[in-house]
């Protein structure tokens, strides 16, 4: 669902349950992340993506925009190092281009690359540099600095020291230039979809020379792109300032220099609360948020006003979930997982928390992508008498009756919802404790040190399900729900090298995530950008290819977005 609010009559509590579940952005795996008329009528929350609506009349060059982040990047934007979460990404995506990007189809196209061919078994990918472009220094793209980049990302450029991305490009045996100015990536065995690592949620834009062969503090803080915005001043917990880069590559489809913006300043404001009120009082002109529950009773009732804009999205975006640690009891049972998603009614628990509206998800992806089964992946349903009998069989099986910690971020809403979750835990005969952990960096040590039972999360943006491997492959740094499936191994494994049969491979993944209850899904996220009702072009036709992505999960781009005069 894509839609902008803008008088409209829509009103009512969105799904405070939520609200409440986590903003993951820590691994830099690939992930999956309009304009305005004044008056488009709200769509249905059933994930379906729909076109932008247009803007008010043409693009004006000029002026500037300061748009409030729920969090700052500390660790800073050494791309192969860093780890950014969504407001990290979409600072990377105003100062950097990613070789490869997904249109407003979710289809993948190139993008800083003029062109990328596999061989026929997908062993061997060619990549073409754009022509023409330079780095905000100056100094020209070409394909050595490519291939140092991708080599950087893989742990083969002694500049660099990944920690993440390592296991995400382990598959990639070597990387060369050629005469004609082509990289040439060969990897260990067929990845199909290779090309959609290189855009990583916009996690792995191409960096400088001068930036990637810098120290550690440097390559940090010395931003150097070629992205529309140029670095103009970064005092970390205060505000990040870029200008407009005079040499961008890319125009409009009227021949106009990109971007429009003379200036983008980025502030973080932890607070939703307080983000909000310095959006209505004008200190700032946008911010992003997934807080369903401000969505509700903030944004969308300052949008029915005429005061501010929305454009919303959960079109390919991430799930919601209940993440159960499989690698400690209890959860290393097969009937505790199966007892506590019998016992949660989901749908209920969405009428007490969030006023009826959301959409349940059965599976981890959007409708949008490949593998989406809904309904019919078999998700355990809400039913009393099997949550008994499965809790029951935990007992006779292991000696102990079925009791567990759920961990979460500490909140009011958090913890009203994870009230309403044991209440629902002990009419089915199971015992859970509550556990807040403090905030979200607290909560996503606690899952990377796996010291927890069940924790609320969220991840798993769409784009192309392979995206998701190290998330679920067994012995990953990063699943951390530790599943150990050789089934899901197996599935991943086809689904990276088989060109044929994706859409079964992974429609058999959602069944088997569903058969093992290996997490408790929940919903679809919804993220919202809230801004002036003079700005425009949020998600306007602005890449080679025409519109953006409208995954807002991932951030958007800003290159299109100007004032109105």
């Amino acid at each position: 669902m894509l839609t902008r609010r803008a008088g409209s009559t829509a009103s009512g509590t969105l799904v405070k349950l939520f609200a409440l579940l986590l903003a993951l952005g820590l691994v830099a795996a690939a992930c999956g992340g309009g304009g305005d008329d004044g008056g488009d009528e709200v769509a249905e929350d059933d994930g379906a993506a729909e076109p932008a609506p247009e803007d008010d009349g043409e693009p004006v060059m000029g002026g500037e925009v300061v748009y409030g982040l729920e969090a700052e990047t500390n660790g800073g934007y050494c791309l192969p190092e860093a780890q950014l979460a969504i407001s990290g990404i979409q600072v990377a995506k105003t100062l950097y281009d990613t070789l490869t990007a997904p249109n407003e189809a979710g289809e993948l196209e190139p993008y800083l690359a003029e062109s990328l061919e596999p061989n026929e078994d997908y062993t061997e990918w060619t990549i073409t540099p754009r022509e023409g472009v330079t780095f905000h220094d100056g100094t020209p793209l070409d394909a050595q600095i490519i291939a140092d980049n991708i080599n950087s990302w893989r742990g083969a450029y002694p500049a660099r020291s990944p920690l993440l991305l390592l296991f995400v490009f382990q598959d990639i045996a070597d990387v060369v230039t050629t005469p004609e100015n082509t990289v040439v990536v060969t990897t260990k065995r067929p990845w199909v979809s290779f090309d959609w690592f290189l855009w990583g949620s916009s996690r792995v834009g191409i960096v400088g020379r001068a930036q990637l062969d810098a120290d550690d503090t440097g390559c940090a803080n010395n931003m150097i792109g070629t992205g529309p915005f140029m670095l103009e001043n970064w005092t970390v917990n205060q505000e990040l300032s870029a200008v407009k880069n005079p040499n961008y590559w890319q125009q409009d489809e009227a021949g106009n220099q990109l971007p429009y913006l003379d200036k983008v300043t980025y502030r973080p404001i932890n607070e939703i609360a307080q983000r909000i009120n310095a959006l209505e009082s004008g200190q700032l002109d946008m911010m992003h948020t997934s807080d369903t529950e401000q969505m509700a009773d903030r944004l969308r009732p300052l949008a029915e006003a005429g005061d501010i804009e929305n454009v919303e999205s959960d079109a390919f975006g991430e799930v919601t979930y209940l993440m159960m640690n499989s690698s400690k009891p209890p959860f290393d049972n097969k009937n505790a997982r199966l007892a506590v998603s019998h016992a949660l009614d989901r749908e209920f628990l969405k009428e007490v928390r969030g006023g009826g509206i959301g959409e349940i998800a059965n599976d981890p992806f959007a409708e949008d992508v490949m593998g989406h089964l809904g309904d019919e992946a078999g998700f355990p349903e809400f039913d009393v008498a099997k949550a008994e009998e499965a809790a029951a069989a935990y007992e006779e099986e292991t000696g102990s009756p079925l009791t567990f910690t759920y961990s979460f971020v500490s909140s009011e809403s958090g913890n009203l919802s994870a009230q309403e979750i044991q209440t629902q835990m002990a009419d089915a005969g199971i015992e859970m404790e509550i556990e807040p952990v403090g905030d979200q960096a607290t909560a996503i040590n606690t899952a990377i040190a796996g010291e927890f039972q069940m924790i609320g999360w969220r991840n798993h943006p769409g784009a192309d399900p392979d995206t998701q491997y190290n998330w679920w492959y067994e012995g990953s740094p990063v699943n951390f729900g530790r599943i150990a499936d050789p089934e899901i191994n197996r599935l991943l494994d086809e689904g990276r090298t088989n060109p044929e049969g994706r859409e079964e491979i992974y429609q058999d993944l959602s069944r088997r995530f569903a058969e093992e209850a290996y997490n408790l899904w929940l919903a679809r996220t919804i993220w919202s950008v809230s801004h002036a009702t003079d700005i425009n072009g949020i998600l306007g036709s602005t890449l080679p290819m025409g519109a953006g992505f409208p995954g807002l999960g991932t951030g958007h781009y800003v290159h299109g977005m100007w004032r109105a005069g």
